[in-house]
Formats: structure tokens, C-alpha cells, sequence
């Protein structure tokens, strides 16, 4: 029977019909659908959203060591976070399957970074798998669990934002049932302590070049395209092979399904093939760099570029410059030239607007962090100058301060960010007696990936009720002394908080709470209006940036759009002149 699947989707088929018993994961764009989908056959698998990624691989390489297939799923930058775990399990190995599932995000379409996880594969000396449509996402997530029990190791299965996301009709089939292998004792093994770690270093390399054999024999992934043609060779991977085999007719291609350990025999015997080579490869040069490495003379990165999906009107563009010809760009579709530009920004009625608008009224530096709250960075609210990564909004503040800054520095982390990465920098903060004012806007719930749940929100992913974390009382336990709840909907209130803990002198937590609209829609209230002749058109609404709140041109006044307004009432807080009403 054949489905129509996403590669998530596919992602998440694959690993029930190998039997997976138990899936870990935290949830980030574009690999947060795999266990939403998975979590369906909950009487199957257990399914967990784990404080972190690295908590989750943890968890996933207890269950494998434990005897059941197990598997973790992450964002790029969320195996940043896994990777200590990942580098030490790759010497210890597993019992039954593992698969360490990553989507990475060429192009930046939701991340800070455009990093390459084929180098963590290289790294920790882990096999990668990578799929280029949900066809093959469904079939090498099997074959994943198969190469992990060979090899006794994890296994890398590498999508992207394209794959994970495009559809494709996939055959499906049945569960097969995997019972757990009971675990034995073998410290020698499980406890690499230098004495055993020196001796299962060397039983990695043995395993690589077993691997690095057995793909080059595996004629079903690593499969060439084409082989009467000789003029051109490619030599690539995932959704871009599928590309080329669409734009490059006169040339065979090798599609790398088993990317790392290299084939090299395979590589070689397909290089000699053909009169030219290209590797075609978004990211690094990763593959490329290994094929001058062996001595054979190949185009690249001096043709194709570095930054960036490999769509395919770019890859016409490399066609053209192989060709030595203008790249013949197709022109927009006019239907999309004439769009308005649609800036991002916060919904209209979110909670976080409060306390950006908040903190506009003072003079500060905002260290802010990953969330639907990265967007307080655009005019008109301006209210973020630093960001780097998960939990970084606490400590960067903490760093910020110690450099001899003057002005008040704010921190800023959203809630499922505090129980991922923020409780230690708070910690942290408390411990070395730091001076910042440290906030975690509180909308009780992850919501820029799409309203998973977390440890403070009373719910697991399996959908059972249980503790639900609270924030105030972990600072509690860490030492912090000055707690603030506010309702960010109430902008007294929250002036009022942040001109007493901005200028405390002593570290300070305010709690920003207040439930994301776009969930709990039985907040939405009845909508605003602004009365024309009321209004003065100072335009001091506008520096909420809700965008319900709109004006044609400079010199007309605001009017509120009432199909979009969601009733927070910030607005009517904020007009001066009693212009704003229901």
C-alpha cells in the first residue's frame, strides 16, 4: 500500500515498522513532526520530549544499551548540545539498534547556523545515512536500525529541511516486533575509564574500515544513475542527487546513500569512469575535499556555492557555468513580485510584546536567546542586541556584566528554553554573585515549533498529566532572592517591575507570564477600534508593532484591523488620548 508522506512522516513509519521501542527527542524545526507523528502508536513506542537534545540521547542510548531499538531526533544545532554523550557512546557501542536522527537547515530557513552534521559523523566516527526523499527516509530509517545492530554502534540518519519536509507517495508495510536483549554485565565495555577506553578506540577504527568496506559494496544506496554516460560524472548526495538526475540528463550520477565512512572503492571505480567530475553537495565541502584527498581531480565549490539550499534554479546556475555559458535564471512568478514585503514579527496579541515594549522605556542591553522572542530584535520594538544559541540569554547577560558594562543588562529566556539550557545560567548567576536582571517570558508552552509540550507545562508528550515544573521555585532552590511574576498584558505593571529590578543591584528573575494566544484561544477577546476623532496621530500605538495596528501612509492615522486583533488591550494602555476602545 502506498501513503502519501512528508519525510518526517516517513522518518517516524520507518522506525515503527523496524520495531523502535522507545523515541527521545527536543523538538526543533525542521525535525519536530518525527515524533508528533510517532507518538500515534504510543501503545507501541514510548515517546518523550526530553528536557534537551542532549538528555534525549542520552535517555535513547539507556534504552539501546538496555536491549530495545531506540531512537533521538534533533535539529542541527541541537546535536551541538548531544554531542558529549554521542562522542563516548560511539567507543561503547549499544545492544540493540540506535539512530541518532538529525535535520539539518540549509539555508537558514529557521535557524542561527547552516552547520554540516556530516562533520559530527566524521567526528565521532559514527556511520551517516542520508535520504533524499520520504521514500528513502522510510526505508534507510529500517536499514538504520539493521546497520546499528551490525556494527554495535549508533547510527547517523541526516535529513533536511527540504526532505524532512517535501512529500512523496511511500509503500508502507507492517510492525516487526523486536524483543529486548537482555542486558550483561560487561564493565570492560560500558565504562570506558581510560584503561578499557585505549582498546575500544582501536575497535572503532576496526569498525570504520569494516564500514567504510561493506558501502562500498552497497550497490542499493550508493547507487550510480546512468553509468552509459561518460562525458559527466556527479557525485552527490540526498535531495541534490535527486536534482541533478532532473537537470543534468547527460550525465551519470552516484547518489551517496551512505555518506560517511566514505566508499572510496565505490568513489574511485566511478571516478575513473568519467572524463569530468562534479560533487554536488550543499554545505561544506565535505565529500569534495576527500575526493582531491585521493588524488582524484574533481569540480566543486569553485562552481557551486557554499551558503545555501541547493534549489534547483541554483543548480541550473552551476549547470551554466560548467557549460562555461550565462546562467539563464528563470524570471519570478509574477503572481509573487507584486507581494508586499511580510517582515517577521510577533502575532498579533502575543504576551512577549509586553515586555519588549516594556523595556523600550529604559536604557539597557538585552542579551535575548532561540524562541518566538527573537523577534523583539525588529523595529519598532529594537529591544534585543545579542543572540547565540539555547539558555545563552542568562549567561551572556552574566558575561555582559562582568565586562564593566554600566547600563543594566537583561537576560532573557523563554520557558521551555529555562528547563532545556537556562536553569544553569541562572545557577551560575546566583553562585558567582552576578548583576543582571535575568527575565523568562513564560507562555506555557514551546511555542515557535509548534505548542510541544515541557517540563513546566503539566503534560507529557504521550499525553499524560503529570508534575508541572515551576519555574519560581527552582530559582528558589538555586538562591535567587528577588522573584517578580508579571502579567506582561498589564504595562503599569510591568513598568513598574522592571524600574524596581533594573536598578536593584542584585541579580533578580522576573517571570513574564502569560499563555501564547495562538494557543489558548479562549484568551482572545472582543477586538479594539480607535476612534478617528479621538486620535492625534502621534502614532505612539504603532511602536507596539502588533499587526493588527496598521495605516496606509505616514500622514494617515492608525486603525486597528478587527479580524486580526485579538483583544490584549495593550494598545488602549499605551494611547495617551482615550482614542482606543472596544
Amino acid at each position: 500500500m502506498k501513503t502519501l508522506l512528508s519525510g518526517n512522516e516517513a522518518i517516524a513509519r520507518g522506525a515503527w515498522e523496524a520495531g523502535v521501542s522507545a523515541a527521545f527527542g527536543y523538538p526543533g524545526t525542521p525535525s519536530t513532526e518525527i515524533l508528533e507523528n510517532l507518538v500515534a502508536h504510543r501503545e507501541e513506542v514510548y515517546c518523550e520530549w526530553s528536557p534537551n537534545e542532549k538528555v534525549a540521547l542520552e535517555s535513547a542510548a539507556g534504552a539501546a544499551i538496555g536491549g530495545v531499538r531506540s531512537m533521538v531526533t534533533m535539529k542541527h544545532v541541537g546535536l551541538n548540545v548531544a554531542a558529549d554523550p554521542m562522542m563516548t557512546l560511539s567507543y561503547v557501542g549499544i545492544v540493540a539498534g540506535m539512530v541518532i536522527v538529525v535535520a539539518d537547515d540549509p539555508g537558514q530557513h529557521s535557524s542561527q547556523t547552516e552547520q554540516d552534521t556530516r562533520h559530527y559523523a566524521r567526528l565521532a566516527k559514527l556511520p551517516i545515512l542520508e535520504p533524499g526523499n520520504a521514500v528513502e527516509c522510510r526505508s534507510y530509517m529500517k536499514f538504520a536500525f539493521e546497520l546499528s545492530e551490525m556494527y554495535r554502534c549508533p547510527v547517523i540518519l541526516r535529513s533536511t529541511t527540504c526532505v524532512s519536509h517535501s512529500r512523496y507517495l511511500v509503500e508502507v508495510a507492517g510492525r516487526e516486533e523486536k524483543a529486548r536483549i537482555p542486558f550483561v554485565k560487561n564493565p570492560q565495555q560500558f565504562v570506558p575509564i581510560p584503561v578499557w577506553g585505549r582498546v575500544l578506540r582501536r575497535k572503532v577504527e576496526e569498525r570504520m574500515l569494516q564500514q567504510a568496506a561493506d558501502a562500498s559494496n552497497d550497490t542499493e544506496r550508493n547507487q550510480v544513475y546512468r553509468p552509459e554516460q561518460k562525458q559527466l560524472g556527479i557525485l552527490s548526495s540526498g535531495v541534490t542527487a535527486f536534482h541533478a538526475l532532473d537537470l543534468f540528463p547527460e550525465a551519470s550520477i552516484l547518489k551517496l546513500g551512505r555518506a560517511w565512512p566514505f566508499p572510496d572503492d565505490r568513489i574511485r571505480e566511478f571516478a575513473a569512469s568519467c572524463e569530468r567530475l562534479l560533487v554536488l553537495e550543499e554545505g561544506d565541502p565535505f565529500l569534495e575535499e576527500h575526493v582531491r584527498a585521493l588524488g582524484i581531480a574533481c569540480d566543486g565549490k569553485n562552481l557551486v556555492p557554499r551558503t545555501g539550499e541547493l534549489t534547483p534554479r541554483v543548480l541550473m546556475e552551476v549547470k551554466a557555468k560548467l557549460d562555461g555559458k550565462t546562467p539563464a535564471v528563470p524570471s519570478p512568478v509574477p503572481e509573487a513580485a507584486d507581494l508586499p514585503n511580510r517582515p517577521p514579527m510577533l502575532c498579533a496579541g502575543c504576551p512577549h510584546r509586553g515586555l519588549f515594549y516594556g523595556l523600550g522605556q529604559f536604557d539597557v542591553v538585552v542579551t535575548g536567546d532561540i524562541g518566538c522572542y527573537s523577534l523583539g530584535v525588529f523595529p519598532p520594538l529594537d529591544r534585543t542586541d545579542l543572540l547565540i544559541c539555547m539558555g545563552g540569554g542568562f549567561t551572556l547577560a552574566h558575561g555582559m556584566k562582568l565586562s564593566g558594562e554600566t547600563r543594566p543588562v537583561v537576560g532573557i529566556v523563554g520557558d521551555s528554553t529555562f528547563f532545556h539550557s537556562g536553569i544553569t545560567g541562572l545557577l551560575n548567576l546566583v553562585y558567582n554573585q552576578g548583576n543582571a536582571t535575568l527575565v523568562v517570558v513564560d507562555n506555557r508552552t514551546t511555542a515557535m515549533t509548534g505548542h510541544q509540550d515541557h517540563p513546566g507545562t503539566g503534560k507529557t508528550l504521550m499525553g499524560n498529566a503529570t508534575v508541572a515544573a515551576s519555574i519560581e521555585e527552582i530559582a528558589r532552590a538555586c538562591g535567587m532572592k528577588r522573584i517578580r511574576v508579571v502579567n506582561p498584558y498589564d504595562a503599569a505593571a510591568m513598568h513598574r517591575v522592571l524600574a524596581e529590578e533594573l536598578f536593584c543591584g542584585e541579580p533578580s528573575l522576573i517571570i513574564s507570564r502569560a499563555p501564547c494566544i495562538l494557543k489558548e484561544r479562549s484568551a482572545v477577546k472582543p477586538p479594539f477600534s480607535i476612534d478617528p476623532a479621538k486620535c492625534k496621530n502621534c502614532k505612539g500605538c504603532l511602536k507596539l508593532g502588533c499587526p493588527a495596528i496598521e495605516t496606509p501612509d505616514k500622514a494617515a492615522k492608525p486603525s486597528i484591523d478587527r479580524t486580526a486583533c485579538t483583544g490584549c488591550g495593550l494598545c488602549e494602555q499605551v494611547c495617551r488620548f482615550g482614542a482606543i476602545g472596544r
